[in-house]
């Protein structure tokens, strides 16, 4: 028989990080607090210290929650498309539509905790980089396969096109939330989809537009 004390303690454990993911995607992270977290879901705070004994621990336990979001949501269904160039573009594709469907209301967590720790060494930094450096490892190998499938153009650099192609979803959340440019997430999208028909050697597993 599953203990009913466990459940309720798994279902508040993963409220707690899915707000807390939530709220660090527009305030960062060390603005968040067992207590602020305890107030916004009406639960007693003494209660979360079971999870977390104290605020770096449910700083990594945020960070740790939002990478599984990222792979679940964006990476998991686009590396059911082929192999190669249209991989990699579906890569670029869904992050921009998670992005763009308000998951979260600050559009991108690493972005927030990216800029609010960069100059801040220690573990809660280091999990970030990691979550970071597994995301950019996975769109240069995309991309290397897609060089070296030959369906993008001999000599293309493949370290290069990854970093347009991050630079390009991070500019969106910026100028979408930011800025409130409406097209940004239009121009993001064209962008990349140019930029891989370009060096594509056959642009038609690509979309036209």
């Amino acid at each position: 028989m599953i203990d009913g004390r466990l459940l309720r303690g798994e279902r508040t454990r993963q409220a707690v990080l899915d707000t807390g993911v939530s709220l660090a995607s527009v305030e960062g992270l060390e603005g968040l607090s067992l207590a602020r977290l305890a107030q916004t879901l009406g639960v007693s705070k003494s209660g979360l210290f079971v999870h977390w004994p104290d605020k770096q621990g449910l700083q990594l336990a945020i960070i740790e929650h939002a990478r599984r979001q990222f792979i679940e949501q964006i990476v998991r269904p686009a590396l059911r498309a082929p192999k190669g160039l249209p991989r990699l573009w579906a890569l670029h594709e869904r992050r921009l539509a998670f992005y763009e469907a308000g998951t979260l209301p600050g559009g991108c967590f690493f972005a927030a905790v990216g800029a609010e720790l960069d100059d801040r060494p220690g573990p809660v930094r280091d999990s970030v980089v990691q979550a970071k450096d597994e995301w950019m490892d996975l769109l240069n190998r995309l991309t290397t396969q897609a060089v070296e499938r030959g369906e993008l153009r001999p000599g293309t650099d493949a370290g290069q096109l990854a970093f347009e192609v991050e630079a390009l979803g991070e500019a969106v959340v910026v100028h979408h939330h930011l800025l409130r440019r409406e097209r940004s997430y239009l121009y993001a999208r064209r962008a990349v989809l140019d930029r891989l028909r370009a060096l594509a050697t056959d642009p038609s597993v690509l979309p036209e537009a």
